[in-house]
């Protein structure tokens, strides 16, 4: 019988199930309630805690964005494939939000940088300073925060005369009390984040 195909006799196992069985196999039981279905494995990239490895990617990418893979397997000691997995995960995550330029503002003629502190007038209106002010090209940072006052706005105006003119915009469409503090100069901002 050289050349047929063995074949399991019935009411026999030939020990062997194909995947697709298995598969199907799975699914009617997860459906009928029977047995536990498969659980993924947990990612590492899932906890909030990264290790030192990613980490060392990280104040990397702060330092030079625009470094490459194998800049930066160069700099941390890894190759450049497992250097580009491990971004591509951090990105995945989250904790890479975005790559982005520095612009210096007083380039694009923006030469005043204020904090607005902003509460509303009417303690019971809804919490949605947010979005009444996401139209404003001027703020730049928004901060809620705990204290006397509810939110703290990062702006930038090119004159101190637009500043006012943005102070009462604020003023008129979140309805809001502002207490506003003019930067005389800026030793440093956008520090990187320690990692």
């Amino acid at each position: 019988m050289a050349g047929r195909p063995l074949l399991a006799r019935p009411g026999r196992r030939s020990g062997r199930i194909d995947r697709s069985t298995r598969e199907i196999r799975a699914q009617s039981a997860g459906r009928a309630g029977i047995g536990h279905p498969p659980r993924a494995r947990p990612s590492p990239y899932d906890e909030v805690v990264l290790d030192d490895r990613d980490r060392d990617i990280l104040a990397a990418l702060q330092a030079d964005a625009r470094a490459t893979y194998a800049d930066i397997a160069t700099r941390i000691g890894m190759s450049a494939s497992a250097v580009h997995e491990r971004v591509r995960k951090l990105e995945q995550a989250g904790t890479i939000r975005a790559y982005r330029a520095v612009v210096s503002p007083e380039a694009i003629g923006l030469f005043v940088t204020a904090l607005i502190a902003a509460t509303p007038l009417d303690p019971q209106q809804p919490d949605d300073l947010p979005e009444r002010i996401a139209e404003f090209p001027e703020v730049e940072d928004c901060y809620s925060v705990a204290g006397e006052m509810n939110y703290v706005l990062k702006v930038r105006t090119r004159t101190t005369g637009e500043l006012e003119d943005l102070i009462r915009r604020l003023r008129e469409k979140a309805g809001v009390a502002t207490r506003t503090t003019v930067a005389l100069s800026i030793p440093f901002e956008g520090r990187p984040i320690r990692t």
